[in-house]
């Protein structure tokens, strides 16, 4: 399926979540009120996705006066990928990471942590930029970034649910309090899914494709080694939300056990072999 239909298709479901909630919370007033709700949300998911997501992930946006040198390279490789340059902003995490999001090339923004400018020489940042790059590229970006809208959407609803549930006991409702509690229990796991279900092979495209704006692929081999030697340590990128974790280069959560079934990206192992084993 392509992206655009992806697209078309979270745009729908999020509009039936949204309708399903109003009316198990509201009966068919809800249901009407949770409609005009939806296209709303829907609006400002597709058009404002991007601000949304920085504002969940606590980025700021800089300009080349603030990061001249992260500014340059990123104006470079975009130059290299034929892309118009993105917006950069800032993560201030310790933990090393880096995110694209935006609705389209003209519109996107590439945000790094701190973490990420602290631990990186210029060939691995390079390299974690390009692989960012390619996700606009691509397209990946929109569909990524209405996910994490969509994803943040349901978690919202769900607590919405639950407090109307507690406060609604005990009167006639016209909604179903019992379904409307389970839903509520249920949504979150429904939003991991939803984050488990963006195609794990768009990574290894944009590893693939940053290596080609790279011109190597052993910068992005040797920052994803770095980045995993962190995940090993337990890091966490302690800004990010599992709602937005499919947006990273790499999972910001410490995912073990049952949590790595909702896992949003590829191994690392698999993914730094690949890079390792690439002919340029």
């Amino acid at each position: 399926m392509g992206n655009q239909a992806k697209t078309f298709l979270l745009l729908a479901l999020m509009t039936g979540v949204i309708m399903f909630f109003g009316q198990l919370i509201g009966g068919r007033t809800g249901l009407i009120a949770a409609f005009g709700v939806a296209l709303a949300m829907n609006f400002f998911a597709y058009w404002f996705s991007a601000d949304i997501v920085l504002s969940r992930n606590k980025a700021r946006v800089v300009g080349p006066m603030d990061q001249p040198e992260l500014h340059q390279l990123v104006e470079h490789l975009a130059s290299r990928a034929g892309l118009p340059t993105p917006r950069v902003a800032i993560v201030e995490d310790p933990s090393p990471n880096a995110f694209a999001t935006g609705r389209d090339p003209a519109h996107a923004v590439v945000a790094v942590t701190r973490g990420l400018l602290n631990v990186m020489n210029r060939e691995e940042l390079a390299g974690v930029l390009s692989h960012e790059l390619a996700h606009v590229k691509h397209r990946d970006i929109l569909i990524c970034s209405l996910a994490a809208v969509f994803a943040s959407v349901i978690t919202l609803l769900a607590n919405i649910a639950k407090f109307a549930t507690i406060f609604s006991a005990g009167r006639a409702e016209r909604g179903n309090p019992v379904a409307a509690l389970l839903m509520a229990l249920l949504a979150p796991v429904a939003a991991m899914l939803i984050q488990a279900a963006i195609s794990r092979s768009r990574e290894y495209l944009a590893d693939d494709g940053g290596a080609d704006i790279a011109g190597s692929s052993l910068g992005l081999a040797s920052a994803l080694e770095k980045l995993q030697r962190g995940a090993s340590r337990g890091m966490v990128t302690a800004t990010a939300t599992p709602e937005t974790a499919n947006l990273y280069i790499v999972n910001p959560l410490n995912l073990k056990g049952l949590g790595s079934l909702f896992a949003t990206h590829p191994p690392l192992e698999e993914r730094i072999q690949r890079l390792r084993g690439m002919r340029m």
